[in-house]
């Protein structure tokens, strides 16, 4: 299949995610040997770190399932392509917001994914964070396992990091989204905390670092790219030559902090199929009649209108729980509408 110049950076993640060598990951030459498009960077960090390879791919699986759930209600759905490693198609070959959150969600994924796994004790080289942050509060002490995110944002920035070592503007604007899902991870760190004492008493209450559901990094990314900066691209004369940089479009709005997502080209209405821009079109999405959001048959149809149809489906009903301990149910069958784009 044809690969896209500017997927390149996301080809080696997509194919650890979506690959064979997924499940041979025992076997190191299989593993880093066959993921297409590894830089020498890249595949030397996998070999010296082929324990936590696979945690590297189940991160990067969760950032594109976190971008479906994130878009089910959008023009562009994250929709992915099985028979392709350029699996987003060309939609990622732009600098758009829809690449800008990809970048970032799957960075974040995998830094989140290699946190867990660590504190779960799957590798040798990593574990609980022993650097507490700060004295014991009032009433309860360090205990369980503080997850390290710190390592997780090292290992996330080692691997996605090291081809976007370009002085061009779209190695920049990676970099940037990147960071920015990293940085979600260290900035919803929070406290957990147990009780423990003779019937539930809470006379001794340990606490420890831990990462929020995925579901929240989510959340606020998607709050991100919702309000992402757009960018203007400038060029510079240095010593190593040429140069890109980019710089906030509009001067009278706040300049994007570490923790914004960028961008430099506009994306697509995604309304009509269009195989150069990659989109797929809104036709037979399912949309919300009583919505006027994007997820409404008004905007998701982009004003072609919408079909009507009845569904039954079967489902549980009546459900009494008994004493003691079980629920019965009664199988009933309901009609909905369901509404499609035409």
């Amino acid at each position: 299949p044809r690969v896209f110049p500017r997927l390149q950076g996301l080809l080696p993640w997509v194919s650890l995610a979506l690959g064979q060598q997924y499940s041979s990951l025992g076997s190191q030459p299989i593993l880093c040997g066959s993921i297409p498009g590894l830089v020498p960077k890249q595949l030397r960090f996998c070999r010296n770190y082929i324990e936590i390879m696979p945690s590297v791919a189940e991160g990067v699986k969760l950032g594109i399932q976190e971008c479906q759930h994130q878009f089910r209600g959008r023009r562009w759905n994250c929709t992915t392509i099985d028979d392709s490693l350029a699996i987003f198609g060309p939609v990622l070959d732009k600098a758009t917001r829809e690449s800008a959150f990809v970048h970032a969600i799957a960075s974040a994924g995998v830094a989140f994914a290699v946190t867990r796994s660590c504190a779960e004790g799957t590798s040798t080289i990593c574990g609980c964070d022993s650097h507490h942050k700060g004295p014991p509060g009032d009433g309860w002490k360090w205990g369980g396992c503080s997850e390290d995110a710190d390592f997780g944002v090292l290992v996330s920035r080692e691997f996605a990091d090291a081809r976007e070592n370009r002085p061009d503007a779209r190695s920049a604007m990676n970099r940037h989204n990147n960071e920015a899902g990293r940085t979600t991870i260290l900035d919803h760190m929070h406290l957990k905390c147990k009780c423990h004492g003779l019937s539930g008493s809470c006379e001794v209450k340990t606490c420890w670092w831990a990462q929020p559901d995925f579901r929240a990094i989510g959340d606020y990314l998607k709050d991100k790219y919702d309000s992402a900066s757009e960018m203007v691209v400038e060029k510079h004369r240095e010593s190593r030559g040429w140069v890109e940089t980019l710089r906030a479009k509009y001067a009278l709005f706040k300049p994007p902090t570490e923790r914004d997502l960028v961008y430099y080209e506009n994306s697509p209405n995604f309304c009509e199929p269009n195989p150069e821009t990659g989109s797929f079109g809104t036709r037979d999405r399912t949309c919300n009649v009583t919505s006027h959001g994007i997820d409404g048959c008004d905007l998701l149809c982009c004003g072609r209108g919408h079909n009507t149809r009845t569904e039954k489906r079967k489902e549980k009903c009546h459900c009494i729980f008994h004493w003691c301990c079980y629920v019965s149910c009664q199988e009933c069958t309901r009609v909905y509408d369901v509404h499609t784009c035409k």
